[in-house]
C-alpha cells in the first residue's frame, strides 16, 4: 500500500467496517459512533484517549470506545494499521453473551493492549472479515466472539469515566436533540444555567471538545451513515449541516483520514 493510504475494505460482517492504513497524518480530537480494534503493523503512535495519554507501536492492540474522544500523532516517520469497527449493539450484545455486560453497557478498559495472542486472533478476523468468501462467515463469527472476549478481560482498574455534571449534561443534550440547529453560547448557557465561560470551560473538561467542536462530531457522523446508506456526497453535506461537499469533506478527511467518496466506495 502506497504511504499515506487508507482504504476501506469490503466487509463480510453487517455492522462492521474494516480498515487500512499507511499514514504519517496526525489526526485532530474526533469520536466514532462505533467501538474500534485494531492491530498496529508497523511503526508507532501516540494518542490522548479517554482514558488517558498512550503509546502504541509495531504488535500493539489499539482499542476505542463509542464517543471517546481521541486523537493520534506518528512517533517518527509514520504507521501502519488495520482496524475493525463495530456497531455498538454487537460489541455489548456478546459482551452480555459471554458474562461482561454491565446493565447494557460496556467499554474497552485498555487502549493499548500488548498480547500477541490476541494480535493473532485479530489477524484471522481480519482476514476472514475482509476474504469475501462464504466459508470465512462461521471463522468470522468465532473470531469475533473470542476477541470481544479477549479484550473485555483485560480489565483496568475502573470501567466507568467521571460522571458528566448535570449543568453539562444539559447542554451536551441540546446539541444531542438536533445537531442541525444553529446553536449559540447563550442557548448553551440558558440550558446549563451557566455563565457563557463556564459552559465553554466545563464542556471542554467533561468531553474532551468544545461546544463547536462537538457539533461539528455530530453532524459528522450524520454524514457518515448518509453515506453508507447511499445517499449522494452532495446531499449528504446538505442533510447534515455543512455548507456545502467541500466543508464536508474536509472535516471528514481531518477526522478520519479518508475522503467521503473512498468511504462511500466501501458499500457499492
Amino acid at each position: 500500500m502506497a504511504k499515506n493510504q487508507f482504504r476501506m475494505l469490503r466487509s463480510g460482517l453487517t455492522g462492521v467496517e474494516a480498515v487500512e492504513a499507511e499514514t504519517h497524518h496526525s489526526f485532530s480530537r474526533h469520536t466514532h459512533e462505533q467501538f474500534g480494534i485494531g492491530l498496529v503493523s508497523s511503526g508507532a503512535q501516540k494518542s490522548l484517549s479517554g482514558r488517558g495519554m498512550v503509546e502504541a507501536e509495531a504488535g500493539d492492540i489499539i482499542t476505542v470506545n463509542p464517543n471517546e474522544v481521541h486523537d493520534g500523532t506518528p512517533i517518527g516517520k509514520g504507521r501502519s494499521w488495520r482496524i475493525l469497527y463495530f456497531d455498538p449493539a454487537i460489541v455489548t450484545g456478546l459482551s452480555q453473551e459471554i458474562g461482561d455486560g454491565r446493565a447494557g453497557r460496556s467499554e474497552i478498559a485498555h487502549p493499548v493492549i500488548r498480547n500477541r495472542a490476541i494480535a493473532a486472533r485479530f489477524e484471522t478476523l481480519f482476514r476472514a472479515v475482509t476474504g469475501g468468501g462464504a466459508a470465512d462467515r462461521l471463522l468470522s463469527e468465532e473470531m469475533l466472539l473470542q476477541l470481544v472476549a479477549d479484550v473485555m478481560r483485560e480489565r483496568g482498574g475502573s470501567d466507568e469515566r467521571p460522571p458528566v455534571p448535570v449543568a453539562i449534561r444539559a447542554a451536551r443534550e441540546l446539541i444531542d436533540d438536533d445537531p442541525l440547529a444553529a446553536i449559540s453560547l447563550a442557548d448553551l448557557s440558558r440550558e446549563s444555567g451557566l455563565s457563557r465561560f463556564q459552559v465553554l470551560r466545563g464542556f471542554a473538561k467533561a468531553t474532551g471538545l468544545t461546544p463547536h467542536a462537538y457539533l461539528v462530531q455530530a453532524r459528522i457522523h450524520i454524514a457518515r451513515r448518509l453515506i453508507a446508506a447511499g445517499m449522494p456526497l452532495a446531499e449528504a453535506a446538505f442533510a447534515s449541516g455543512f455548507a456545502d461537499q467541500s466543508h464536508m469533506t474536509r472535516v471528514f478527511v481531518r477526522k478520519y483520514g479518508l475522503s467521503p467518496r473512498l468511504y462511500a466506495g466501501a458499500f457499492l
